[in-house]
């Protein structure tokens, strides 16, 4: 699964422990950040509604609102290949550079916007754009962050090492709760929704500031380094990338052997479930927070531990069996979390009877999924590329997955749900179908992965030089 051309192989040893341990803190710092600016909108989507779109229909504004939220990884793809193709030709740090900037300065402004009730369709148009801009960042930085630790780490190690990026998605989503909660409950929730609501997308700028003076000590990864003193680095990073035809073919597995399936256990278990409890079973906002956060918090370090894993037993076993359980399993899942939430479907949900325990359960059990499809896969995405394309091929396939086939999961699985075939085919069991969407998605993943990609992780990391 190397390079399609014949090329020379030039081994690079790994960085000391020390280089190791600021690489992984510098790399993991600045995407957590990036991730934080990123899930402030959809941490908020639910009640986003009634503040950038037209007044009327709430479920018309709910669907607008993650409408608008998927919209920011619909272009994630685009920047995967814009900034992936920078960070092949010129460098992964300078790339590093570009996206922080974007994010960081694109969240804080949207702290400044206008609402709909203030400057109209204005304010919608301007709040699009910013979630584009967003969008296009991050797409480019997941791969550089995940190419550049690679790039530094043993191999029998890789899959160790890169977990730790794995978990600032996570962090990321966490931090973002954990600061429009305190946010909330500091000014009180009237005027939370009137205007606190931007003191988190404000914080940015001191984010900001502080991922770009780390970035900035950062220097250029080993391997790509030696490649590029070689003068042998690609001339058209997209075209290899994508016109070769073997190259291509790995794009293609990857996408639908692997990261399509992640994308929807991860968006189904951290935003789907969250949308789940507040849109459908009319559980509180503060109530709905703290158990998906407790969850996350149980979870996260399974995050190192599947990617320590799959160093010893493989990637790919421990990603398709997340993606088969999750398959097998939401519909019952979600069902229980209705009974021990809302069984008789009130308007709102009556705390008495919210079995806090069982929710929480319910909740990790679903974050454990996400840990066994996301911890390996930094690993096994850099081990089916090349070096010299290894940026651009690797981030296309990562940011369909989750930005188009994860993304925009909340939307559909919400748009099936209320939609009048759901209402009318299945009665009270239209609360699920929107389930069926990941389900398909995840049962795709696990065939093509299971027939079509062979295991990655005794590959070798080398620098490839063109013969």
């Amino acid at each position: 699964m190397e390079s399609p051309t014949t090329a020379a192989t030039v081994p690079v040893e790994a960085a000391d422990p020390a280089t190791l341990r600021r690489v992984i803190t510098a790399a993991s710092l600045g995407t957590l950040f990036e991730w934080y600016d990123f899930y402030l909108y959809g941490s908020l989507a639910v009640f986003f509604g009634g503040l950038f779109f037209p007044k009327g229909n709430e479920t018309a504004q709910l669907l607008a609102s993650l409408a608008t939220f998927g919209a920011g990884f619909g272009v994630r793809p685009l920047g995967a290949i814009v900034f992936g193709h920078v960070g092949d030709l010129v460098g992964r740090k300078y790339s590093f550079l570009i996206t922080m900037a974007t994010m960081g300065l694109s969240t804080a402004l949207i702290g400044l916007l206008p609402t709909y009730e203030q400057v109209g369709l204005w304010a919608t148009f301007l709040l699009v754009l910013l979630r584009l801009l967003q969008g296009l960042a991050l797409g480019g930085e997941y791969g550089g962050a995940a190419t550049y630790v690679a790039e530094h780490v043993p191999d029998s190690k890789r899959g160790y090492y890169t977990s730790y990026i794995q978990t600032t998605a996570t962090l990321g989503f966490f931090l973002s709760m954990g600061i429009i909660g305190t946010t909330r409950v500091l000014m009180g929730e009237e005027f939370f929704r009137s205007s606190g609501w931007r003191v988190p997308f404000l914080l940015s700028f001191i984010l900001l500031a502080v991922s770009l003076y780390i970035r900035l000590k950062m220097s250029e990864s080993p391997l790509f380094s030696r490649l590029k003193s070689s003068g042998k680095t690609s001339k058209n990073p997209l075209k290899e990338s994508f016109a070769n035809p073997l190259n291509r073919k790995y794009v293609l597995l990857a996408l639908f052997g692997a990261t399509a399936g992640q994308g929807v256990v991860w968006y189904t278990g951290q935003f789907y479930a969250l949308t789940f409890l507040q849109s459908a079973l009319k559980l509180d906002w503060k109530t709905a927070y703290i158990l998906v956060s407790i969850a996350l918090a149980i979870a996260t370090p399974l995050f190192i531990f599947f990617g320590w894993l799959s160093d010893r037993i493989g990637r790919k076993r421990i990603m398709l069996a997340g993606c088969v359980l999750g398959a097998l399993t939401y519909v019952p899942i979600f069902m229980a979390m209705k009974h021990f939430t809302n069984p008789q479907g009130l308007p709102a949900a009556d705390p008495a009877q919210v079995n806090h325990f069982m929710m929480v359960v319910l909740l990790t059990v679903q974050m454990v999924y996400v840990c066994m499809v996301y911890g390996p896969i930094a690993a096994f995405l850099v081990e089916l590329f090349p070096t010299r394309v290894r940026y651009t091929s690797m981030s296309l396939p990562y940011h369909l997955g989750n930005g188009w086939f994860g993304g925009f999961l909340p939307l559909i699985a919400t748009a099936v749900t209320t939609s009048t075939w759901a209402q009318t085919t299945f009665g009270e069991g239209a609360l699920y179908t929107g389930l069926i969407y990941p389900i398909v998605v995840c049962i795709i993943t696990v065939i093509v992965g299971g027939l079509f990609i062979h295991e990655t992780k005794d590959h070798k990391l080398e620098t490839h030089i063109q013969t």
